[in-house]
């Protein structure tokens, strides 16, 4: 056996030993991290060949694994911007030089220009939504990925399009009856206007509606049009059921031309009466605050109550998230050998679900690493002890000599 080797066997189990250490306070010192995933380091036995009956002594390799994949507890907090993934996925940030990153980071802040950052100051990426369909997105890219902005249209309005007007016409009523009700719509600039209904009963079984608006100026939307009943008192004419307003311009703002569906009124017996009376647009509000929900769905609400969806979350996801490369700031990038980048949406196959207002902590067990500290700690001493014998039998060696 060589005294050298033996030496060099010790100072390998020292080194080895110093990794562990190194992971361990790492992994304490990052105890409190959102999202943090703890690294822990694998001991290999490295062999050399040994010849004519003398022994060669090897050592330890040692290999830096990280628990990317093994999930942490969830702490929940009062921010709607703070997200946590359950399940598989990492969302997908940006640098400030564009690169774009992974992490399972989600205290998100919003910034004064209306992106969302997280505490180490990278951008959270999406889509915009689609009412239609999901975007395409690109399997093993980040194309089409966009910021996502939550100062957009700080102030909304949206003209009325369509609408219900379902009412009971009284069936027992005398000729030259008349009923009036009225339904509220929105022009293009949020302005509420008043749109009057009057019905007047012509004949048995018949009914003629107009609809006004009062003004000023005054307008004719709908002219005198039939409304016919049959027996069972079902609407049979218009045989569409709908009713088509005349657009018009007001005080510099439009008011469209809406489809106002009335298939649904009655002649029945009984007094006159609104069974259904909606219409969309929406008048001129401002962004009250944020909602995302569980499939990554980012909307914006306005102080009418309303939520208007603007973005979606994407996700990512890797074959072998154990093989990322971390990197500064709590981040991961691919590697050769954590396969390629899949991307995906919350809630589809393959990716968990988001959770606002809460984080993912760090999967750091306290006990386990002061275990694991004390256990290298006594490791060390014992390879330095195999290093000071080796050292002692080689003083005794050169001894012989004198």
């Amino acid at each position: 056996m060589s005294l050298y080797g033996m030496m060099r066997t010790g100072v390998s189990g020292m080194n080895a030993q110093a990794n562990r250490l190194s992971t361990t306070g790492e992994n304490i010192a990052n105890s409190s991290t959102v999202g943090y995933k703890r690294a822990d380091v694998q001991f290999s036995s490295m062999i050399l060949p040994s010849t004519g009956g003398a022994y060669n002594p090897g050592g330890v390799e040692t290999q830096v694994r990280y628990s990317i994949s093994e999930q942490g507890s969830f702490s929940y907090t009062t921010s709607k911007t703070d997200l946590a993934i359950k399940g598989d996925g990492f969302f997908i940030v940006s640098g400030g030089d564009g690169t774009e990153y992974l992490t399972r980071a989600g205290s998100f802040v919003v910034q004064a220009d209306g992106t969302l950052k997280n505490t180490a100051g990278f951008t959270l990426m999406g889509y915009e939504y689609s009412t239609t369909a999901d975007p395409t997105i690109v399997v093993n890219g980040f194309d089409g990925l966009q910021e996502i902005n939550l100062s957009g249209s700080a102030v909304r309005a949206e003209a009325s399009t369509a609408g219900t007007l379902s009412v009971n016409l009284p069936s027992n009523e005398n000729v030259g009856y008349v009923k009036s009700t009225s339904l509220v719509a929105f022009d293009s600039q949020g302005n509420t206007r008043l749109i009057e209904f009057r019905y007047e009963k012509t004949a048995a079984n018949n009914w003629t509606v107009r609809a006004d608006y009062a003004g000023p100026p005054a307008v004719a939307v709908v002219p005198p049009t039939v409304m016919t009943f049959d027996a069972n008192g079902v609407l049979t004419a218009p045989a569409a059921g709908t009713l088509t307003t005349a657009a018009f311009a007001v005080n510099g703002a439009n008011m469209s031309a809406m489809t106002i569906n009335i298939g649904a009124s009655t002649q029945l017996a009984k007094d006159f009466s609104v069974e259904t009376g909606q219409i969309n647009g929406q008048a001129a509000s401002t962004v009250t605050g944020y909602d995302i929900d569980a499939e990554g769905i980012v909307s914006l609400k306005y102080s009418t109550g309303e939520l208007v969806p603007r973005f979606r979350v994407a996700l990512a996801s890797v074959q072998s998230p154990d093989n990322l490369t971390p990197v500064a700031g709590n981040l991961y990038q691919q590697s050769n050998n954590s396969g390629v980048i899949i991307m995906g949406y919350a809630g589809t196959s393959g990716f968990g679900t988001l959770q606002s207002g809460a984080l993912e902590n760090s999967n750091v067990d306290i006990a386990e690493e002061l275990t694991g500290m004390i256990e290298s700690q006594r490791n060390y001493t014992a390879n330095s002890k195999v290093f000071q014998t080796g050292s002692e039998l080689l003083e005794v060696l050169v001894n012989l000599k004198r």
